[in-house]
């Protein structure tokens, strides 16, 4: 672990995207939904949520899980605030097409959070506390993972020894794909050098990975997953 750098965004930001942005930011198809998807971590996000309503078998896991309900459900009103004020010093650094300005993506995640926080009181089993690179799930037993605004993002403070962890503890849980995304850190910065070490590790371990486009850029250059074969 490194230490955070002078433009950091500080803590981990616990966000709470939605279903529309998940869509996005991973290209998942209604093929890719049809079967069982790992969101890690999950945050506040309401994508487990609204999956599983459309019939997805859809699990989180995120080491806040462990809080009662009640002081994540603050937690998140504060982070709310944290983004959007990271978001308002930095509004050169986003494409605001999609999502209008800082404050009406706000009242969105707002609501997203209000999702997530009465599907977590509907069915807690669905979340699960853990953090990666240790993940308490049996090997392949979820089609696809999905790790959002984690690894890269925070390569001000994850080392390049913690990425591969993560990347190899996720491919031991999927049975088809492992999808990350972005592939710059918080402030916008790609991480080229750290990717192509992971890509090399990997396939020197015998897992194909690669980078594949998405029609989705709200952080400017954000335009990338990386992809790995499980």
């Amino acid at each position: 672990m490194t230490a955070p750098d002078a433009d950091s965004i500080g803590e981990y930001l616990i966000s709470s995207r939605d279903l529309v942005e998940y869509r996005a930011m991973f290209a998942l198809t209604d093929t890719d939904l049809a079967g069982s998807v790992l969101d890690c971590p999950g945050g506040g996000s309401s994508f487990t949520a609204t999956a599983r309503a459309g019939g997805t078998d859809a699990r989180a896991v995120d080491p806040v899980y462990a809080r009662p309900v009640e002081e994540l459900e603050a937690q998140l009103r504060d982070e709310l605030d944290r983004g959007r004020a990271w978001m308002t010093r930095r509004t050169d650094a986003y494409r605001w097409d999609d999502h209008g300005d800082p404050e009406t993506l706000t009242r969105h995640r707002t609501a997203s959070a209000r999702v997530f926080a009465a599907h977590y009181r509907a069915e807690p089993e669905r979340y699960v506390a853990a953090a990666l690179p240790h993940l308490p799930m049996a090997d392949d037993s979820v089609d696809l993972v999905l790790c959002s605004h984690l690894l890269f993002t925070y390569a001000d403070r994850l080392d390049d020894a913690f990425h591969l962890a993560a990347l190899l503890e996720m491919v031991r849980v999927a049975r088809h794909e492992v999808r990350v995304y972005p592939l710059l850190d918080a402030n916008g910065r790609p991480q080229q050098a750290l990717l192509d070490e992971l890509l090399a590790d990997l396939h020197q371990t015998g897992i194909t990975a690669g980078v594949r486009a998405v029609d989705h850029e709200f952080q400017r250059g954000a335009g990338h997953m990386l992809v790995l074969d499980a």
